[in-house]
């Protein structure tokens, strides 16, 4: 199973009001890296935005989500929220944000917005883009430090007006360059921190040098 994300020191940030340390301990966070992951989130999202918002379902399941992070939110073994992020050129993306509906109130969106910015900072991104609907921009202002984007109007779609903001991405103290340790590159997305499979094929890639040599 995929360990948990770290506590997002600099993506907490980006929050304007970070959750208390007893709500991120409560609620654990990892990036998908599974089918059954990944029917997770897809479980969540048809409860939130087929059931409740009545969005078809092939404008839901638009043909980005195999090209794209997903987060998964669980509190014990439940899972209970998502986002996705998607990269561009110097800005990523975040979509599809949504908790269960007996689960809100409890600050799941903020700890996921504070993982997803820490991962677009230590990628080295320092903007983030969201498209969110427009009767709640007061919510997203609350939470992020957001702005809408200038001279950009409204537009709709899956019967929903929506509006553009910038997240600005706090400066990531270690992020990812091209000069980032190898086997720090090659680790899954989202999870860098840990020892990856590759690394123990390295070990026996040179115990076989080591072997062919003597």
């Amino acid at each position: 199973m995929t360990t948990p994300l770290a506590y997002p020191a600099t993506g907490c940030k980006a929050l304007r009001r970070p959750p208390t340390p007893d709500s991120f301990r409560a609620l654990r966070v990892r990036p998908v890296q599974s089918l059954d992951d990944l029917q997770r989130v897809f479980a969540i999202r048809a409860a939130v935005f087929m059931a409740e918002q009545r969005c078809p379902y092939d404008e839901e399941y638009d043909g980005n989500d195999l090209a794209a992070l997903h987060l998964i939110a669980f509190i014990g073994r439940e899972p209970v929220g998502t986002l996705r992020l998607r990269w561009f050129a110097d800005f990523g993306k975040i979509e599809r944000v949504c908790i269960l509906p007996s689960m809100r109130g409890r600050h799941i969106e903020r700890i996921l917005l504070a993982h997803a910015i820490e991962i677009a900072a230590r990628k080295g991104y320092r903007l983030m883009i969201g498209q969110i609907q427009a009767r709640l921009w007061p919510l997203w202002s609350r939470v992020l430090h957001c702005e809408l984007q200038h001279g950009r109007e409204s537009f709709s779609f899956s019967d929903f007006e929506y509006l553009e903001i910038d997240i600005p991405v706090p400066r990531h103290p270690s992020p990812l360059t091209a000069g980032s340790d190898p086997f720090i590159l090659i680790r899954p997305e989202g999870d860098w921190d840990r020892r990856g499979i590759l690394e123990e094929s390295a070990k026996r890639s040179n115990t076989q040098d080591r072997e062919e040599a003597a």
